[in-house]
C-alpha cells in the first residue's frame, strides 16, 4: 500500500479509501444490493490486511447500520489510532424539523449519534454531505468548528457542492478564525469530469485532499455496459447518475476495455490508475462490497498510464449534465 498526506494537513493516508456506502441490511435498508454484518466485516479486514487506514461512511447510508457494522468491526480488527475514520452529515431518514441539513441543532445531534454508532470518542474527518440552503454559512462553520474544538472531530471536509459554495464557505471560516475545510468529496471518474472545470482547480490551488466517489461508475467501468449485476439492476440512483448520458459514454468505456489489454490487467486498474495519476487526487473512494473488489482495485496502484494514455482515455469525452451539486430546488435527493 503507498501513504500520503492527506491534502494541506499531517495526516496519513492509504491512495485508496474504504466506501462504506453498501454494508447494511439488504431487506430494511436503503439498499437492496448491500452485504450484511458478517460480510461487512470480512471487507474490512481485507482492507486492513491490504493496508488500507482510511474508512469512509455516512449517518444516513442504511439508516445508520454502515456506522454500527464499521464501527462495531474497526474496534475488533484495528488499532483506532492507526486508522482514519470518515462519516457524513446533511441526509436523515427522517422527514421531521430540525433532524437533517447542516444547522448547529442538526450537527450536534448527529455527530453525537454517529460516535455511539460507530462506538469511538472522535472521528477523524466529518464531511459535509452536501450545500444547505436553508441555513446561513457562517452557523454551519462555527457548528463545525465548535465540534472540532469539542474534541469529537479532528478535520471537516466537505462533499458535493459547487465550487463557489466551497470557496465561500472557506471564506467564512478564515474570516472569523475557525476551523477550514481540508478535503472534498467529489464526484469524479472517467464517465464524469465536469469537476475539472472549477472543483479540481480550487482544490490544488488551496492544497485540499480530493477524495473522488464513484471512481468506478458504480461499475460501469468494470465491465461492457450490457453486463448485469444485482447492483446494477436494483441501484436507481446510480442509474439516475449514469444511464442519460450512456451514448457519451460507451465510447469511453471501449476504450478503457482497449487499455485494459494493452496492460494486461482488468478494466477497475485502468479506471483507477487514470484517477491515480491526478495530482489533485488523494485517495479514490472504492465502494467494496466483497474481497475480490479490494484486491482487484489495489492492484491499480502498480500501473502507470503515459501521457498518450490518459490522452487517449479523455478524447471521447463531451460535457455532461452535473450530477452530484444540489440546486435549491433540491432537498430530496439521495447520492
Amino acid at each position: 500500500m503507498e501513504y500520503g498526506k492527506f491534502g494541506n494537513t499531517g495526516l496519513d493516508v492509504s491512495r485508496l479509501c474504504l466506501g462504506t456506502m453498501g454494508f447494511g441490511n439488504a431487506s430494511t435498508g436503503m439498499f437492496p444490493w448491500a452485504v450484511d454484518e458478517e460480510k461487512s466485516e470480512q471487507v474490512i479486514k481485507q482492507a486492513l490486511d491490504l493496508g488500507i487506514n482510511f474508512f469512509d461512511t455516512a449517518n444516513i447510508y442504511s439508516h445508520g447500520d454502515s456506522e454500527r457494522f464499521v464501527g462495531r468491526a474497526l474496534k475488533k480488527l484495528a488499532n483506532r489510532d492507526e486508522i482514519v475514520l470518515a462519516t457524513k452529515v446533511f441526509f436523515t431518514p427522517e422527514k421531521a424539523p430540525n433532524v437533517a441539513g447542516l444547522s448547529r441543532k442538526a450537527i450536534f445531534s448527529q455527530i453525537d449519534q454517529s460516535l455511539k454508532r460507530l462506538q469511538t470518542d472522535y472521528v477523524d474527518l466529518y464531511v459535509i454531505h452536501r450545500w444547505d440552503y436553508n441555513t446561513p454559512i457562517e452557523e454551519t462553520m462555527e457548528a463545525l468548528n465548535d465540534v472540532v474544538k469539542s474534541g469529537k472531530v479532528r478535520y471537516i471536509g466537505a462533499s458535493a457542492m459547487f465550487a463557489w459554495q466551497f470557496e465561500k464557505a472557506q471564506a467564512v471560516a478564515e474570516q472569523h478564525g475557525w476551523t477550514k475545510f481540508v478535503s472534498m468529496q467529489n464526484h469524479l471518474n472517467l464517465l464524469y469530469r465536469e469537476e475539472e472545470r472549477e472543483m479540481l482547480p480550487l482544490c490544488a490551488d488551496q492544497g485540499i485532499a480530493v477524495t473522488p466517489y464513484s471512481p468506478l461508475a458504480s461499475g460501469r467501468l468494470t465491465r461492457d455496459w450490457s453486463g448485469e449485476t444485482k447492483r446494477y439492476a436494483t441501484d436507481k440512483v446510480a442509474r439516475s447518475k449514469y444511464d442519460d448520458s450512456k451514448q457519451l459514454d460507451l465510447p469511453i468505456i471501449q476504450r478503457v476495455g482497449e487499455m485494459a489489454k494493452k496492460y494486461g490487467v482488468e478494466r477497475v486498474q485502468i479506471a483507477l490508475a487514470w484517477l491515480l495519476q491526478k495530482p489533485t487526487v488523494t485517495a479514490p473512494i472504492i465502494g467494496a462490497t466483497k474481497s475480490s473488489h479490494l484486491t482487484g482495485a489495489v492492484k491499480a496502484l502498480d500501473v502507470h498510464l503515459s501521457a498518450d494514455d490518459v490522452a487517449y482515455l479523455e478524447a471521447p469525452y463531451l460535457p455532461h449534465e452535473l450530477v452530484g451539486p444540489l440546486t435549491a430546488d433540491e432537498t430530496d435527493y439521495q447520492r
